[in-house]
């Protein structure tokens, strides 16, 4: 029986997160310092956040159907509440790839469509279910429950088209305020993000350590 080393438990959880590595997946240098980027967009907001997980792993290795990079966090502890900064700060973390591309290369990619996926439902959800918006401590929308019906059906639409136009206001002006925060820490700590996004390259992998070490401007990565 072959033994089973913290090399494979690492290759396990990554094709649990992000798929099957696809070394066939050949992608131009341009293309691979733009995901360089992304990532270390992502890692370096997270790594400023106050409260966010640890980034545990930073891979521009092109992975499952349309990886071609990924950020892993992972929490130190069980979590069952959540609140309204910490989920500020993911929206901020979400956002930071695009922050990087738009800062580095005076440019955006389609790379970041998932994020602001993402972003978006999370901002809705702060309006319409969580109170968490200017609109006050109210919910928009009765569930019923039926899981399988998915959202847009789990969910009945009981305000009105003036209440519908004032939680679209929300939803931007709350993605719109992470975006601004993820903008500055990008812009504050550009040359911190140059450094790990040149690393990333290079190495193709960083660990937790090596993010840390250039994070706090120690440029020595680990062996």
């Amino acid at each position: 029986k072959r033994s089973i080393g913290m090399k494979e438990l690492e290759e396990s959880i990554d094709r649990v997160i992000a798929g099957p590595e696809r070394k066939s997946r050949l992608i131009s240098e341009k293309e691979k310092k733009i995901v360089a980027c992304h990532e270390s967009g992502h890692a370096l907001i997270a790594f400023f956040t106050e409260g966010s997980d640890p980034v545990h792993k930073i891979s521009i290795m092109p992975r499952g159907i349309g990886s071609l990079g990924y950020t892993l966090q992972l929490p130190i502890e069980d979590k069952y509440l959540v609140t309204k900064s910490e989920i500020l700060g993911k929206m901020s973390i979400l956002l930071g790839g695009r922050c990087a591309e738009e800062i580095i290369f005076s440019d955006v990619t389609t790379g970041a469509q998932n994020d602001l996926e993402k972003v978006t439902e999370i901002a809705r959800r702060m309006v319409t279910e969580y109170g968490m918006s200017e609109l006050g401590p109210v919910t928009f929308g009765r569930g019923h429950g039926e899981i399988f019906l998915g959202r847009d059906f789990a969910r009945e639409k009981n305000y009105s088209e003036e209440s519908a136009a004032k939680i679209d206001k929300e939803i931007v002006a709350i993605i719109s305020a992470a975006h601004k925060r993820a903008n500055e820490l990008i812009s504050k700590n550009k040359e911190k993000l140059k450094a790990l996004s040149e690393s990333l390259i290079e190495k193709e992998v960083l660990e937790k350590e090596d993010v840390e070490r250039i994070l706090k401007n120690d440029n020595t990565l680990a062996k």
